[in-house]
């Protein structure tokens, strides 16, 4: 079995030795770039199965970084910032990333962060694997669990790894309310414990699916509880 490679992309060389150190103890093989420029040509020529992605960089800032990287691959990104404000926190959900990490977190929490991602990769690829039913239609939106697509009129709609396990989650229970700890437990894992990220994710979503995200067809917002999926109808549209 081959290792899973990291690219640690930070321009701090103290902090891109430790965590490589603790990473290939624990059997990971680390790739390493010290700019935003070269964290994405290393993206584009090699097998990368997770980024650990500072912001503020050379050349090219990390935002800048996950912007471009989307438009080519839905490689689990997390964000390694200084920065503790929302607004960037925020910002880089919005852009695609998986997660989002302070520098303060310890060496072992972030190696931990890594794995919960890898985890749910590896979760979700397995049980798709076994299910016989892997197309799940609701009007003109079509999701293929084998493939991994997501269809809205016959036009392919590209999805972060996260996004597409949101929505997946929530179109295999249609009709079911569950609240943001329920789906942080369900998508994430109990280990993520931000609950703002999913009102983030599921902003993401409608953006991409709905012809109005103001008037949702598909993902509802149930008030004071969270979300369900539900084909609305006619007289509700």
């Amino acid at each position: 079995m081959m290792a899973e490679t990291i690219l640690i992309a930070d321009d701090e060389i103290e902090i891109v030795d430790l965590l490589r150190d603790f990473l290939e103890i624990d059997g990971y093989q680390v790739l390493t770039a010290y700019n935003g420029k070269e964290a994405l040509e290393i993206v584009k020529a090699e097998e990368v199965d997770c980024i650990l992605l500072d912001i503020m960089m050379p050349y090219m800032d990390g935002f800048t970084v996950c912007r471009e990287l989307r438009k080519i691959s839905d490689v689990p990104v997390l964000f390694l910032s200084a920065k503790q404000e929302d607004v960037d926190k925020i910002r880089g959900l919005n852009l695609g990333a998986d997660d989002y990490i302070v520098k303060s977190a310890t060496p072992g929490e972030i190696v931990a962060r890594i794995k919960a991602v890898h985890r749910r990769v590896k979760a979700h690829h397995t049980k798709e694997r076994h299910e016989n039913n892997h197309i799940m239609e609701f009007g003109g939106l079509r999701i293929d669990t084998r493939a991994r697509e997501v269809w809205k009129d016959d036009r392919l709609i590209t999805l972060t790894f996260k996004e597409y396990d949101l929505l997946t989650f929530l179109a295999a229970h249609p009709k079911q309310v569950f609240t943001h700890d329920q789906l942080i437990s369900k998508v994430w894992g109990d280990d993520y414990g931000d609950s703002h990220s999913v009102r983030v994710f599921v902003a993401r979503i409608r953006d991409k699916i709905e012809d109005c995200p103001a008037r949702p067809q598909w993902i509802h917002t149930v008030w004071g509880i969270g979300y369900k999926f539900e084909r609305a109808s006619r007289h509700e549209e």
